[in-house]
């Protein structure tokens, strides 16, 4: 995955896999028990996500058509949710803290 800040491209070490069936966006990351590391999900399209039958808090970054990232919630935590976010067009699903690792923000770019 790259993140593309300003005139900086990153590279986030994290292998990103793509969930577009209606069963895959529906069942996520549930019932998983271990934390994710080095992977995570998009969702697409999705523009709300909901926590239950989590077992372990996530980061979650919302992304328009144009893969401008809209809006960033950090250590969401199991049994929450995410209502619905204007203009988002896909949902990516990583592992908790990332966001603030890498510096990820609104208005960055996200190549996957």
């Amino acid at each position: 995955m790259k993140l593309i800040s300003g005139n900086q491209i990153h590279n986030i070490p994290i292998t990103i896999s793509n969930y577009d069936t209606f069963f895959q966006r529906t069942k996520g990351l549930m019932f998983r028990f271990k934390p994710i590391v080095n992977e995570g999900i998009i969702l697409s399209p999705c523009n709300s996500i909901h926590m239950f039958f989590m077992f372990f808090s996530i980061d979650v970054v919302f992304i328009n058509a144009n893969n401008e990232i809209v809006f960033v919630k950090e250590h969401v935590k199991p049994w929450t949710a995410i209502f619905p976010v204007k203009n988002a067009k896909a949902a990516i699903e990583l592992p908790a803290g990332t966001i603030s690792k890498y510096s990820i923000q609104k208005g960055d770019r996200i190549e996957l």
